[in-house]
């Protein structure tokens, strides 16, 4: 293992929390052994969740990687045997924060008191806003305003003159269970969502709500209004739905990767659809006619995904999905993401600190000349944001 962790130190040990099968590890354990640091010791989720916690040396640097896209580790976090179901994100909240909080030693690269911001919307969009860092308008913002069903979005959205919002559940990733509500003035009601109700679910209370591929669109408050209720108990976060900018045609916004302060990586995501998630058949937009768009601007919107990460000062990558006004002349940042580094054959932003590197190089890059004791109070959170 060539990698070493500064002049004098010993060689680093990378050390990755994952699920092993899941592409995400294995794109990570290829970059580090393409980077010469040694093939990382995998542990598994799944193992950690049985075993009650894992126990790392104090020179291994730990890395953790998202338990999704398992079905047995979905099943011991979430406590549902059918991985599309949509609910059970609270249940999995909890548990995965335990799971987290059992790690013991080692030289980590994701705080768990971050993790526990990063996982709750309305916790994230508060850290956020008090920052100062621009956020779409939201009632549930800190999770004062407590929202039990439908009828409690249609309160909020009238009292805070928002025709138009986004109701997501307060500890989701990738869309599941998010609603793009409209409401018309003539009392009418849409709403976008990749939520599947099981064809059984309209007898009996509460639905049962799978996530699809396919985006669909609801127009019968009535079942707006019961797939809201069955999410509401997991807890829901509502807030205002930003008119974005467009890209060859499509709504479009970008994912931003900053590691160690500094952003990285960058990919703008199009949809004809309010969600642009990629598995959702949203499509990479150019990138170039992009920042040819925002001009002076551009370096505006990589600075306020900084400051996004920023508030998380203990936690070395995070992906910022940041949306962009009509014009490409205003953003705000609508999603603060622990595990958004999966970019396949994405390269680091041309003159930025990891210009040809893909996500995960960038990452062990920015760790691998560092001491230990460096690791563990890297400048994330300073103003200056200076490299790792």
């Amino acid at each position: 293992m060539s990698g070493r962790t500064g002049a004098g130190a010993g060689p680093l040990r990378w050390a990755v929390v994952g699920n092993g099968e899941n592409r995400r590890v294995g794109l990570f354990v290829a970059a580090a052994e393409a980077a010469g640091v040694g093939t990382p010791r995998v542990v598994e989720w799944r193992d950690v969740l049985r075993d009650g916690g894992h126990t790392f040396a104090d020179d291994e640097v730990v890395r953790l990687d998202s338990p999704g896209e398992d079905a047995e580790v979905d099943r011991l976090l979430r406590g549902v045997d059918d991985p599309t179901r949509v609910e059970g994100s609270a249940t999995w909240y909890r548990r995965f924060l335990d799971a987290v909080g059992s790690l013991r030693g080692g030289v980590r690269l994701d705080g768990p008191a971050d993790l526990a911001v990063l996982f709750d919307k309305r916790l994230c969009h508060a850290r956020l806003d008090a920052a100062g860092v621009p956020v779409p308008p939201s009632p549930t913002s800190g999770g004062l305003t407590a929202v039990r069903g439908w009828d409690d979005v249609r309160a909020v959205m009238r009292e805070h003159g928002m025709p138009r919002v986004f109701v997501k559940p307060a500890h989701g990733s990738s869309a599941s269970g998010v609603l793009a509500v409209e409401s018309a003035a003539s009392g009418r009601i849409r709403a976008t969502t990749s939520v599947e109700v099981a064809a059984d679910g309209r007898l009996r209370a509460p639905l049962r709500l799978h996530n699809s591929l396919r985006v669909r669109r609801y127009t019968d408050e009535r079942e707006i209004a019961g797939i809201v209720d069955a999410l509401a108990p997991d807890g829901l976060h509502v807030e205002r739905w930003l008119p974005k900018a467009s890209a060859q045609g499509r709504s479009a916004d970008l994912r931003v990767l900053v590691v160690a302060g500094r952003a990285t990586h960058a990919v703008v995501r199009t949809s004809r659809f309010p969600m642009t998630n990629l598995h959702l058949g949203g499509a990479r937009g150019d990138l170039t006619s992009v920042v040819d768009a925002a001009g002076d601007r551009w370096r505006q919107a990589l600075d306020i995904c900084e400051r996004a990460a920023a508030c998380f000062p203990d936690t070395l990558s995070v992906g910022v999905d940041l949306l962009p006004a009509i014009g490409w002349r205003r953003f705000a940042v609508g999603e603060v993401n622990a595990f958004g580094d999966l970019l396949p054959r994405l390269t680091g932003l041309p003159g930025g600190p990891a210009e040809g590197l893909d996500t995960y190089t960038a990452q062990i890059a920015a760790v691998r000349d560092r001491s230990p004791s460096a690791l563990s109070h890297h400048p994330q959170a300073r103003k200056d944001h200076a490299p790792f």
